[in-house]
């Protein structure tokens, strides 16, 4: 039997171990990296994330802004889709469901006739409640045009603002914090915080082409909303003369 020589079992040893760290350091040198093939705002600062986020969001033509939005009013449901000339969508309260239709300053506003019911318990006058009620009937499913005189205009368009709603729903309060990587809608984000845990909101900014606002959660458990089809165009045709009811310079009390 032939001994190997020593040098030759240092060879054998020696070999696969450098063929290990060479495949090590090359697997390293190659190591994936987080921004490969991104708009590159992830290397940059909390604050400079978020300033490239608004500025993207100042200079975009249109968007879909979905959520809900706790305020000391109560719980709103939002599903808008906004440009600067009107917007389109639904608003969902604890009582209540409305569509909101606005062209310019035209505003219209839809709705069951539970929306425009009206009860006046206690009253004794059954006359006025049947009117109510006939009204109500009158109204349901119908294009109401909201008046720009009449106190609830100012309200209801602050659901069709884009740059109202966009400035209000993705403000960050406090020092801002560079959060975590995530994805939303299939596109990769960056996070960023007001505040170490987020107490001031949570924006998560796309890291893929224009760096738009994708997602805000409001500080406070104040609400989430997603925002996407960032300018893309749609449709604001009015309704057809049949299905508009016009009050004149006020809404029905009801």
């Amino acid at each position: 039997m032939t001994v190997p020589s020593p040098a030759s079992r240092i060879r054998r040893v020696v070999l696969p171990v450098a063929l290990c760290a060479g495949l090590a350091a090359g697997l390293t040198g190659c190591a994936s990296d987080p921004d490969e093939g991104t708009n590159g705002v992830g290397k940059l600062s909390a604050t400079a994330i978020e300033e490239e986020a608004r500025s993207a969001a100042d200079a975009a033509q249109a968007v879909r802004l979905a959520g809900t939005l706790v305020s000391k009013d109560g719980t709103y449901k939002l599903n808008m889709r906004l440009k600067e000339n009107g917007a389109s969508g639904s608003v969902v309260t604890k009582n209540s469901t409305f569509e909101l239709l606005r062209i310019d300053d035209t505003l219209y506003l839809k709705a069951d006739a539970g929306f425009w019911s009206h009860e006046d318990e206690g009253s004794g006058k059954q006359g006025e409640a049947d009117a109510d009620t006939a009204a109500a009937d009158t109204l349901d499913d119908m294009y109401v045009k909201v008046p720009q005189d009449d106190p609830s205009y100012k309200q209801l368009r602050g659901f069709t603002e884009m740059g109202v709603l966009l400035d209000g729903l993705t403000g960050l309060h406090g020092r801002l914090v560079k959060g975590d990587r995530d994805k939303i809608g299939g596109l990769r984000t960056v996070k960023v915080k007001g505040g170490e845990d987020g107490e001031g909101g949570t924006l998560d900014v796309s890291l893929e082409g224009t760096p738009f606002p994708l997602r805000f959660a409001r500080g406070g458990g104040g609400g989430v909303v997603v925002l996407s089809e960032w300018d893309k165009d749609f449709p604001l045709d009015a309704p057809a003369k049949g299905q508009i009811l016009d009050y004149g310079k006020q809404l029905p009390r009801t």
